[in-house]
């Protein structure tokens, strides 16, 4: 009797372990379509599941600022089946909300780093501002007729810009979306003055006449558009944002299970393919191991709890 207990429980055990192999991975983007996470989950997408040997699955779950997406990874069940593909938004979160139905770090198992990007300041053309200083001396003439969109209340959009608007003094109205490219998509319409975003999305819009490129928001210029200033060298001192983009699961992850994933991760990150997804999108791809990528995390809150402290923003 005790031997063939032993031999079902045995056999349950490889079941589930089989199971768990061939499951989905529910790969969540806590912002809408045409953002920085979402371009970035679909790029590697495929890459990722293959190494796994698992199916990835791209979910968008947009709304409060990435913070519905977050709340729900971080409830649930710590087997590696859910992850969040998350950036700067994440850490921003913990100073910018009064209130929070999750720890930014606490709740959250750091998996793999993928890469890091920085954000592009763009203008309506039917502005007349053509660089940092036109734009700021014009908003200072304009004080509150000039609007800013972004991908919602607390998204590094939005944190990027009242950062600006606050070191710069100028007086301007939010204009929250939900995502990244409803926010461009309002500049385009000349409905909103400026956004910044990051240059994932921005590089598409290189040529469109209907916007004005300034400066990136990086302490150097970027190698995806080495002909822009940073915003500090052309007119705002001090100033300088960007942001990781990493994958985070809830907290509880099993080490085993983490290093796995950390593996696959990184064996995508050295995939031509994918590099080349990922140059033409604007990402400067790093991997690293899940205690480096947790080492950054903590970094980064207390980086941008100042950020956040600087700019005045804050959400009850």
């Amino acid at each position: 009797m005790a031997l063939r207990l032993i031999l079902a429980s045995a056999m349950v055990a490889a079941a589930s372990f089989a199971s768990a192999q061939t499951a989905v991975v529910h790969l969540v983007v806590p912002f809408g379509a045409g953002g920085v996470q979402d371009i970035l989950a679909r790029a590697i997408s495929t890459e990722l599941g293959a190494q796994l040997g698992r199916s990835v699955i791209v979910e968008n779950r947009p709304g409060a600022g990435g913070t519905i997406g977050a709340a729900a990874v971080a409830k649930a069940a710590p087997d590696g089946s859910t992850l969040i593909l998350s950036a700067a938004s994440h850490t921003i979160a913990g100073s910018l909300y009064a209130r929070l139905p999750y720890d930014p770090l606490k709740d959250f198992t750091p998996v793999a780093h993928i890469g890091s990007v920085d954000y592009v300041l763009m203008v309506s053309s039917a502005l007349p501002a053509k660089s940092v200083r036109e734009f700021i001396a014009y908003a200072k003439a304009n004080p509150g007729k000039l609007n800013y969109a972004s991908a919602g209340n607390g998204s590094a959009t939005h944190l990027s810009m009242a950062y600006f608007a606050g070191l710069a003094g100028l007086d301007m109205v939010h204009i929250p979306l939900k995502s990244t490219g409803d926010a461009v998509n309002e500049v385009l319409a000349a409905r909103s003055q400026a956004v910044i975003g990051a240059t994932i999305g921005a590089i598409p819009f290189l040529n469109e006449p209907r916007i004005r490129m300034l400066a990136v928001t990086g302490a150097k210029r970027s190698k995806f558009l080495p002909d822009l200033p940073t915003v500090a060298e052309s007119g705002l001192a001090g100033y300088t944002f960007d942001s990781w983009l990493g994958l985070l699961g809830p907290a509880g992850i099993p080490k085993p299970t983490v290093e796995h994933l950390n593996a696959a991760v990184a064996a995508v990150l050295k995939d031509p393919a994918v590099l080349d997804r990922l140059a033409r999108q604007g990402v400067e791809p790093r991997a690293m191991s899940p205690e480096a990528f947790g080492a950054l995390l903590g970094e980064d809150f207390a980086k941008m709890a100042r950020v956040v402290k600087l700019s005045g923003a804050r959400i009850d």
